[in-house]
């Protein structure tokens, strides 16, 4: 094993804090006000072919795609700038509908049960084709990349041993002594404790939510066994730096999760569409793991310096 609480990328963080996690930490790692100032100034206007706000959710891996989406704008002869930390998807989908964003990075499954609670449909391919009838008038996705970042029901080895757990039918054998690691939302999610308990009959001992959406704080909470599961997602590099084991999922609890861009769609030109699907093409799951290992390794990139480099190895600014 290496370090045992090595700085991993915060994800996905969708919650608030636990009581005694400290609110503070979360307004530091937020950014402050979720619709803060882009980080250049950006000419007003709505109209196709303007200048283009490339939104960001509250955790780095958001952060790093919306400045490779800026950064293939900018090459494409666009204007685009960013507008990060705007807050979990709640926040931002709004901030696209309102015209305060014109773009974000999304993933697919979790964008289509935000829009349909009831939404049956778990594969890619079936997500992808649900989602353009789903969303409300104004809002488009434009297409997935085959990168996918996806929740994952993740225990310590030693746990997995102990208990013999391989899937997350295993787990739901010893839910009821199992205290789980995760954003506050997934107490109420689709996806979350309902999707657990209709699903897998998986009815846990509790939450203890963490806003770093399985980040520094979750994992040293799973490590000290202060919770014995933690919802990590797959492209955390902690995962493998600690050896921890991903809970096998056959009953598709969590759907497929591609990345792909959520649009203002009168703000779409041709262009920028060509710009951001050739992004799309490119970017692999293995890019997003090396990218979130830049952003949270040794080498403590910004967002901007990780995607900046991503963009000049694919060839993409000279």
């Amino acid at each position: 094993m290496k370090n045992p609480v090595p700085m991993t990328l915060t994800r996905r963080g969708l919650g608030g804090l636990a009581a005694g996690v400290g609110v503070a930490l979360a307004l530091s790692a937020c950014g402050g006000s979720p619709l803060a100032t882009p980080s250049t100034a950006a000419p007003s206007g709505s109209a196709a072919g303007g200048s283009l706000v490339v939104g960001s959710a509250d955790f780095p891996e958001s952060q790093v795609i919306a400045e490779i989406y800026v950064g293939a704008l900018n090459a494409a002869g666009l204007t685009a700038t960013s507008k990060p930390n705007i807050g979990s998807r709640e926040i931002y989908f709004k901030a696209v509908q309102d015209g305060s964003v014109d773009l974000v990075p999304d993933y697919s499954g979790n964008l289509l049960s935000y829009v349909d609670t009831e939404a049956t449909e778990v594969s890619a391919e079936d997500v992808y084709k649900a989602l353009p009838g789903k969303l409300p008038e104004g809002l488009a996705v434009l297409e997935p990349a085959k990168a996918e970042s996806k929740d994952a029901m993740v225990v310590t080895k030693a746990t997995a041993e102990k208990y013999q757990l391989k899937s997350i039918e295993d787990l739901a054998k010893v839910c009821k002594d199992f205290t789980m690691a995760a954003p506050a939302t997934f107490e109420t999610r689709a996806y979350g404790f309902p999707g657990l308990k209709a699903n897998y009959g998986c009815e846990l001992k509790g939450l203890q939510p963490f806003n770093d959406g399985g980040g520094n704080l979750t994992l040293q909470a799973l490590l000290e066994d202060k919770v014995q599961v933690a919802d990590i997602y797959t492209t955390t590099p902690s995962i493998a730096d600690n050896d921890l084991v991903v809970l096998e999922d056959p009953k598709n609890n969590f759907k497929a999760q591609q990345v792909l861009p959520l649009v203002k769609e009168a703000k779409m030109t041709d262009q920028a569409k060509e710009a951001l699907n050739n992004v799309s093409k490119i970017l692999t799951t293995d890019d997003l793991i090396n990218l979130n290992r830049a952003v949270s390794g040794d080498q403590k990139q910004s967002p901007k310096d990780a995607a900046a480099a991503w963009l000049k190895d694919k060839g993409i600014v000279k």
